[in-house]
C-alpha cells in the first residue's frame, strides 16, 4: 500500500499497527519457535511433580560428596550447614530457571536463554562446554564412584589400587556406551530398573541412622563446630562438592507441560521437592556421623560401605550392591541424554556432521554416543573424583551464573515477553552473585590446574565457532568431509533424514 496517498493520521496508525503485529510475531517466535506437536496431557498434580523432582536430583552424588564436603569444612557442624545452604541455593536457582523456561519455551536447556539474552557466541560456548566439559566429566565422576564402591569390599582396610578403579570405570563406560548405541529400548529399560535402587538405599541408610540416633548415639555431634578457621576457598570447594549432589535442579522446568495448573504447582513442587532432598541429604550425613567420627569418615574409601559394615552386618553387602546399581543407573541416564545432546548439536551444524547420523540397524544416534564415550574415557585417565568435581562445578556454575544474569538483563531488554512465573528480582541477583563467588573464590585462594584446563577448553570453542559455524571456511569443511564418508561406511550410519522408519 502506498502511504503517500493516505491522510497522515491513517498512514501513521497503519504503520503503528504493522509494527505492533511484527513485534507480536517476533515475540511468538521466541516463545514457541518449535514445530506444532500433539500437546502432552496435563496429568501430573503437585504430589507427582514433587516425586519427579526428588527422583531426578537424588543420584550418585550423595554417596560421593559427604567425604569431600567434610574434608573442606573439617568439622561436623559446618558440613551440615553447607548441605543445607546448597539446598537453598539449588531452590533459588531452580525458581529462576522456572521463570526462564516458561518465558522462553524453546527446548535445549540454557542454550536458548543465552541466545536470547546475549546472542550466539555465549550460547555456542555453553553448547561446546556441555559437549566437552560438563557432560563427559559428569559421566566420568559417576563411573569412577561406581568403580570405587564395587572395589571397596575387596580391599577392606585399605584403598583399592587406582589402576583397578580406573579399569573398572572404563569397563562401565564401555558397557553403558554399547547398551545405548545398540538399543533405545534397552537403555530406557536399564534406567527404569535401576532408578528405584537409589531410593531404597537412601531409605535404608536414613532409617538405620534415625534408629541409632534414638538409641543415644550422639557423641560424634558433641563440639560439632570445633575445628580450624575456614578459608573462603575451602568454603567454595565444599559448596562445589555439595552442589554436585544437587545437580539436576536446572532440569525441573521440563515437566511444566504435563503439570496441572503449572504456574502454581511448579514453584511449589520445586520448593517442597528440593527441601525434601535437602532433608534426605542432611539425614544421610547425620546417619553417617552416628557410627563414624569425622576422622573415620575422612579415612573411609567408600562412606556408605563403611556405614553398612558397622550397622547392617551380616547383610552389609546390600549397601555396595545398591550403591553400585544406583550409580550405574545414573551413569546410564547421563549417557542416554548426553548422547542426544551431541546428536542435536551436530545436526544444528555445531559439531562434525557425522555425529548427527543414525545407525541403520539400531536406529540410535550411535556415532554421537560412541564419541561421548571416548571423551569420557579420556577424562578418567588423568582425573580423580575430587579434581573432576571441581572441574565440572567450575564450568557448570560459570554458565548457571551467566544464564541467571541473562534473566536480569531480559527484565530490561525483553519487557514484552510474557512471564507466567516471575520471581522477585532479588533472587536472580543473589544467585548471580553467589555464582560469581563460586567461580572466582577457588581460583583466587586455591588455584589448581583443572581450572586453567577448563578455561582453555571453553575458549577453544571460539576457534571452532569461527571456523565451522560463523565463517564456514571451505578448507575446514573439506577436512571434515572425507572423515564423514569413512565413518559412514565403517559404522553403517546415515543422515537422520535418510534413516528408515
Amino acid at each position: 500500500m502506498n502511504h503517500s496517498n493516505l491522510p497522515p493520521g491513517l498512514a501513521g496508525g497503519e504503520m503503528e499497527e504493522a509494527n505492533l503485529r511484527k513485534r507480536r510475531e517476533e515475540e511468538k517466535s521466541i516463545q514457541s519457535n518449535e514445530p506444532k506437536t500433539t500437546n502432552l496431557q496435563k496429568e501430573l498434580g503437585l504430589f507427582s511433580g514433587i516425586c519427579i523432582i526428588v527422583g531426578t536430583i537424588i543420584g550418585s552424588g550423595i554417596f560421593i560428596s559427604p567425604k569431600s564436603v567434610l574434608s573442606n569444612t573439617e568439622a561436623v557442624g559446618p558440613s551440615l550447614i553447607v548441605w543445607a545452604a546448597c539446598g537453598i541455593l539449588a531452590t533459588l536457582g531452580a525458581l529462576c530457571f522456572a521463570e526462564l523456561g516458561t518465558m522462553i519455551t524453546k527446548s535445549g536447556g540454557e542454550y536458548p536463554y543465552l541466545m536470547e539474552a546475549f546472542g550466539p557466541i555465549p550460547a555456542y560456548l555453553f553448547s561446546w562446554t556441555s559437549l566437552f566439559v560438563t557432560k563427559p566429566s559428569s559421566f566420568a565422576i559417576i563411573c569412577l564412584s561406581f568403580s570405587e564402591y564395587v572395589s571397596a569390599p575387596f580391599y577392606s582396610g585399605c584403598n583399592p589400587p587406582q589402576i583397578v578403579v580406573k579399569c573398572l570405570a572404563a569397563a562401565a563406560i564401555l558397557l553403558i556406551t554399547i547398551v545405548n548405541a545398540l538399543s533405545v529400548r534397552l537403555g530406557s529399560y536399564v534406567q527404569n530398573v535401576f532408578t528405584a535402587a537409589k531410593l531404597v538405599i537412601v531409605a535404608i541408610i536414613i532409617i538405620s541412622g534415625l534408629v541409632l540416633l534414638a538409641q543415644g548415639n550422639t557423641r560424634n555431634f558433641e563440639n560439632s563446630f570445633e575445628g580450624p578457621k575456614l578459608s573462603v576457598g575451602a568454603i567454595s570447594l565444599a559448596f562445589y562438592n555439595g552442589l554436585w549432589a544437587y545437580d539436576g535442579w536446572n532440569q525441573l522446568n521440563y515437566i511444566t507441560e504435563e503439570l496441572k495448573n503449572p504456574f502454581r504447582n511448579l514453584p511449589l513442587a520445586i520448593i517442597i521437592g528440593i527441601l525434601l532432598v535437602t532433608g534426605c541429604y542432611i539425614l544421610m550425613n547425620v546417619s553417617y556421623f552416628t557410627v563414624m567420627t569425622a576422622t573415620e569418615l575422612l579415612q573411609s574409601q567408600a562412606v556408605a560401605v563403611t556405614f553398612g559394615d558397622r550397622v547392617l552386618y551380616p547383610a552389609s553387602w546390600v549397601v555396595p550392591l545398591f550403591v553400585a546399581i544406583s550409580t550405574i543407573g545414573a551413569a546410564n541416564g547421563t549417557c542416554f541424554t548426553s548422547g542426544r545432546l551431541v546428536y542435536v548439536a551436530s545436526r544444528e551444524g555445531h559439531m562434525l556432521k557425522v555425529l548427527s547420523y543414525v545407525s541403520v540397524k539400531h536406529l540410535t544416534p550411535a556415532p554421537a554416543i560412541i564419541f561421548y564415550g571416548i571423551i569420557t574415557t579420556i577424562y578418567i585417565i588423568p582425573g580423580d573424583i575430587n579434581s573432576l568435581v571441581n572441574y565440572f562445578s567450575f564450568a557448570a556454575w560459570l554458565f548457571y551464573g551467566l544464564t541467571i544474569f541473562g534473566l536480569i538483563v531480559m527484565r530490561f531488554t525483553r519487557k514484552e515477553l510474557e512471564r507466567p512465573i516471575k520471581v522477585p528480582i532479588f533472587i536472580p541477583i543473589l544467585v548471580t552473585l553467589l555464582s560469581v563467588f563460586l567461580v572466582l573464590a577457588p581460583i583466587i585462594t586455591q588455584p589448581a590446574w583443572e581450572y586453567l584446563y577448563c578455561v582453555l577448553f571453553i575458549l577453544s570453542g571460539l576457534l571452532f565457532y569461527f571456523l565451522f559455524v560463523h565463517y564456514k571456511f571451505r578448507w575446514a569443511q573439506k577436512i571434515s568431509r572425507p572423515l564423514t564418508m569413512h565413518l559412514q561406511m565403517l559404522m553403517e550410519v546415515v543422515p537422520p533424514e535418510e534413516a528408515p522408519e
